[in-house]
């Protein structure tokens, strides 16, 4: 990626100079500098205020409390799963903020979800976990679908989308809210039917 921006930025430079177009390129670039920074500020801001309800959330015990109604959809989409590991309460951390469109929230559960199911393969070569046993370095199906279920991402609050909406001057930013609710249900349908169809393809198999 590093290198595709940089010939972008390259030639675009270069095609400026050759057609005598320089000026409008600086001009370009000084203004989108100055866009991005605003972004930035407006963007942090949201992403300071939807954080700060999420640990107020956590902190009053409504992340557990969603944690435990979510348990039936967990079991459904990770059956292999036990149902106490840690990282089930990761990945339904996970989903709650991507539903509240908190993407920058949702990354660090994320995360650690992932090095949670890797915790899990690890225990079934060691035959201390029950479950198909992948090779090392092959991702587990609870892997794939958590990150297809992540990919997905049913959203409803597009935090992102309404910031961006917002400081570019939309007369109505949150218009988004509502086709967003049914892309991302669709989007999330067929991620679900996907990972199902996937994963009684992989237990015909054992």
């Amino acid at each position: 990626m590093n290198y595709l921006w940089g010939g972008m930025l390259l030639v675009g430079i270069l095609y400026g100079a050759f057609t005598g177009n320089l000026n409008e390129v600086t001009d370009a670039v000084i203004n989108s500098s100055r866009e991005a920074v605003s972004l930035c500020i407006t963007v942090a801001g949201v992403t300071a205020l939807w954080c700060g309800i999420m640990k107020i959330a956590e902190n009053t015990g409504l992340i557990a409390s969603l944690t435990r109604k979510l348990k039936p959809i967990l079991r459904f989409l990770f059956p292999s799963m036990p149902e106490d590991h840690p990282a089930g309460g990761l990945i339904a951390t996970n989903m709650i903020a991507n539903v509240l469109g908190l993407g920058w929230a949702a990354t660090p559960a994320g995360l650690k979800a992932m090095e949670a199911l890797e915790d899990l393969e690890d225990a079934r070569r060691a035959g201390r976990a029950a479950g198909p046993v992948r090779k090392k370095g092959i991702a587990s199906n609870e892997m794939c679908t958590f990150l297809i279920i992540n990919i997905s991402s049913l959203q409803l609050i597009p935090v992102n989308v309404i910031a961006y909406r917002s400081q570019y001057g939309s007369v109505n930013p949150t218009a988004i809210v509502g086709p967003g609710i049914v892309a991302t249900a669709v989007s999330t349908a067929a991620a679900v039917i996907f990972c199902k169809l996937a994963d009684r393809k992989h237990r015909s198999h054992y």
